[in-house]
């Protein structure tokens, strides 16, 4: 359904977290890295910025920023190279008492590439490049084109990777009568049909096994007459056309401006079938199953083929440890009890060993029991069904014991 929707869920979960941390002034530090880009000179900045700091006249946000910019540099020493896809830092102090001091560093190697380079000192942790990239999970092809030239590009994240341009030389217009006319109309359509051949085949190249769909844009007719012509393999799936102004890197740009409800859309429509196919598999008591007893059962047993956990479970999985017979339990609890849990054999107070989001403990033994996992969103009305109806947890089942 989306590209590993386990790490996506593991992304959206640390941005979640970074959005809840303030800090007392400008004392939070966000820096991005973009893809490529050296280490050492990204170091040498950021020590450069620590010089700049020390004019900063509260003492405690200079030394909170000091302190800050130290541990990130010290965090860079852990990396010989920038990652693959660019790297986010984040630190500061997030002690909510001020009278304390409690810097923590987080670092992010982001699930698309980052290509903007970001330092900023603020009373949170700048976010927004690392939102944008939720937009979208998957890679969608973009054709852009008129009657003269055509580009090709990649929609990856935030990211567009123009992959093909091309250019249309026969002349569009005839300037000449009688016989001559007609010769030169033959010209120009056997032109067209080449030209439309032509961005057939680059789509076929670029696009053929590697994207969820294409997108076609661009000014007048041509892009309409193109796809009447369908010059391109059977398999390519367009999921609409969008006027643009230009046939170029704009109009690609155009295309992603415009195509919001387009990608949104898909998104649902496979969040939907497959909802619906565990919703009538659960109805007709066939190969599904849901509650929490029952999807452990069918995991731990690798009955379950596939998982399916929303990431709107407010719920944490608590393991317990009586701390006199040593007698563990575990429960699941949407707030933590104000009293303290007793041990049924002894009636001894019992301690929290582990406390856990349902939903990582529900990944978690997943994927010790290497079954997959699919996290259903609460963005559309069928994950939201999902979660109401089936309190967010169910299994498809390789068989029915």
């Amino acid at each position: 359904m989306q590209i590993e929707s386990e790490k996506l869920y593991e992304f959206k979960k640390q941005i979640r977290m970074l959005k809840e941390f303030r800090g007392s002034g400008t004392q939070l530090v966000s820096v991005y890295i973009p893809v490529g880009y050296p280490i050492n000179e990204v170091s040498a900045k950021l020590r450069g910025e620590m010089s700049q700091a020390e004019n900063i006249k509260s003492k405690q946000t200079r030394n909170n920023v000091i302190g800050a910019l130290e541990r990130i540099i010290t965090t860079l020493k852990g990396y010989k190279k920038t990652p693959d896809n660019g790297l986010a830092i984040f630190s500061g102090n997030i002690s909510e008492d001020p009278s304390k001091t409690d810097i923590k560093t987080f670092a992010i190697e982001p699930p698309y590439k980052l290509n903007v380079s970001i330092y900023r000192c603020d009373s949170s942790f700048f976010l927004e490049p690392l939102e944008r990239m939720l937009e979208a999970t998957d890679v969608y092809g973009i054709v852009v084109m008129d009657g003269r030239d055509a580009t090709l590009a990649l929609l990856k994240g935030t990211e567009t990777i123009i992959m093909r341009k091309l250019h249309n030389p026969t002349p569009s217009k005839v300037k000449v009568g009688g016989q001559s006319a007609r010769r030169y109309q033959r010209i120009v359509e056997e032109g067209t049909q080449h030209y439309y051949g032509r961005i057939g085949e680059a789509m076929d190249e670029v696009f053929l096994g590697k994207v969820k769909g294409i997108i076609v844009g661009g000014p007048g007719p041509a892009k309409e007459n193109f796809l009447k012509e369908k010059p391109f393999n059977y398999q390519h799936k367009i999921l609409g056309v969008v006027d643009t102004g230009y046939a170029d890197e704009h109009g690609v740009n155009d295309v992603v401006s415009k195509s919001g409800e387009i990608l949104a859309e898909q998104e649902a429509i496979k969040e939907k079938a497959l909802v619906e196919r565990f919703i009538k598999e659960v109805v007709k008591g066939g190969l599904a199953t849901y509650g929490l007893k029952q999807v452990e059962e069918a995991i731990v047993t690798r009955q379950a083929e596939l998982v399916l956990v929303s990431e709107g479970l407010e719920y944490s999985h608590i393991k317990l440890k009586c701390g006199s017979c040593g007698t563990e339990e575990a429960k699941v609890l949407r707030e933590k009890p104000k009293e303290p849990f007793k041990c049924q054999k002894c009636g001894a107070s019992m301690f929290e060993e582990e406390t856990e989001p349902l939903v990582e403990y529900i990944i978690d033994l997943a994927n010790e029991n290497q079954v997959k996992v699919e996290v259903i969103s609460t963005n559309t009305s069928e994950g939201m069904q999902f979660l109401q109806g089936f309190a967010g947890l169910g299994a498809f089942l390789r068989y029915r014991v």
